[in-house]
């Protein structure tokens, strides 16, 4: 029997986004959030939900540019600080021996250690309530290539990504593949 929790933001899994931008400064911050998804095929796009009063928002709004960095297990501890510690009161990348790149599509830095990043040109902002939706259109997707498959594809295994569990709030890996995708349910097709 299923046990009500109420209206609550709990869904399983919930992505770990490291959102790269440069401030009003010019200096490059990372915020976490997990509050995004993909949200659109054609043209590809994704989706973060930030609080106004977060130092990236305003840096998005002015760039109209962001990156979504996707941080592995090795990560876990920069990727929690980069969710707990402001952008405004000090250099984050800094204090956490990381370094980025300025991507060369958009005005928003790459994180080096970040093994898949979504360049991401800001298309829309929607207020909700306590967040505002961040709609990218994603101008290029990048991947350090010892985490391609044979197909030359992401391989989820290879980038290890974190994902966050809301309701108790702890990172996660994922586990094994259990299925292929379009395929598992041609089983049940008449």
């Amino acid at each position: 029997m299923k046990q009500s929790l109420g209206a609550k933001p709990i869904a399983y899994p919930t992505p770990v986004f490291l959102v790269g931008s440069y401030d009003a400064d010019g200096r490059a911050n990372m915020m976490n959030a997990a509050w995004g998804g993909i949200c659109c095929s054609v043209p590809p796009c994704v989706m973060v939900a930030i609080r106004e009063e977060r130092h990236s928002y305003q840096a998005i709004i002015d760039r109209k540019a962001f990156t979504i960095n996707i941080p592995s297990r090795e990560l876990v501890v920069e990727a929690d600080y980069f969710g707990i510690a402001s952008g405004r009161n000090q250099d984050k990348l800094a204090v956490a021996g990381l370094t980025v790149e300025r991507s060369e599509l958009v005005d928003a830095p790459l994180l080096c250690a970040a093994p898949l990043v979504l360049e991401c040109r800001l298309l829309s902002t929607q207020q909700l309530g306590s967040h505002s939706l961040f709609v990218g259109e994603i101008c290029d997707v990048k991947v350090e290539s010892s985490c391609l498959d044979r197909a030359g594809l992401p391989d989820a295994r290879k980038i290890d990504p974190l994902v966050f569990a809301p309701g108790n709030s702890a990172y996660f890996a994922l586990g094994d593949c259990v299925a292929q995708a379009f395929a598992a349910g041609k089983k049940l097709m008449p």
